[in-house]
């Protein structure tokens, strides 16, 4: 059976904060037993989630964006906070927060938009910008939440970073890191 390719809108995280993460990550998994921890290279803020895609509306959608973005300059997001998404006890995604930033609300609606006029369907939960860190809870006993609170790692401190580009990836889920760059389209300094 043949896997079909994903493919992805999503700030990229520069590779220092990306290494901070993976260092966060080394330290806490030792007591969290997820199933999957995310590999330190595919740390992202996805933007769309396209699915399997249509070369042509591909094409267009990347158009779109490059066409929407062309204004939109460099900005800085705050790793704050560690959350999880599904059940408290047992959640599906473990994940890093940043503090709320309007620029990347902008960011993410210019991109959304572009996917959909493209002819992409998306879903239409609230956008909740998050840096996957690992899924599937295996504990025998109940998830923990002293790591979402005031004990988290990023707090007081968040972790700081410049959001400078939004990239296409594709997924491959046979490979290590799985997400390839397939596109760039950099946030722009005048």
């Amino acid at each position: 059976m043949e896997k079909k390719t994903h493919f992805f809108f999503a700030i990229s995280l520069p590779i220092e904060t990306k290494l901070k993460l993976k260092e966060v990550c080394s330290i806490i998994k030792e007591n969290l037993p997820f199933q999957r921890w995310v590999h330190f290279e595919d740390f992202h803020i996805t933007l769309a989630f396209l699915g399997a895609a249509e070369e042509d509306m591909l094409r267009h959608a990347q158009i779109l964006i490059k066409e929407g973005l062309k204004e939109q300059k460099p900005f800085s997001l705050h790793i704050n906070q560690l959350g999880v998404f599904g059940r408290g006890d047992a959640p599906r995604i473990f994940w890093a927060d940043t503090l709320k930033e309007e620029r990347l609300t902008e960011i993410h609606n210019i991109v959304y938009q572009a996917c959909v006029k493209a002819g992409f369907e998306l879903e239409t939960r609230p956008f909740k910008p998050h840096i996957t860190l690992a899924r599937k809870w295996t504990g025998s006993s109940s998830f923990h939440t002293s790591l979402l609170g005031e004990n988290n790692p990023f707090h007081p401190s968040p972790l700081t970073f410049k959001a400078s580009e939004v990239v296409l990836y594709q997924t491959h889920l046979d490979q290590i890191p799985k997400y390839e760059r397939t596109a760039i389209f950099p946030l722009l300094d005048e």
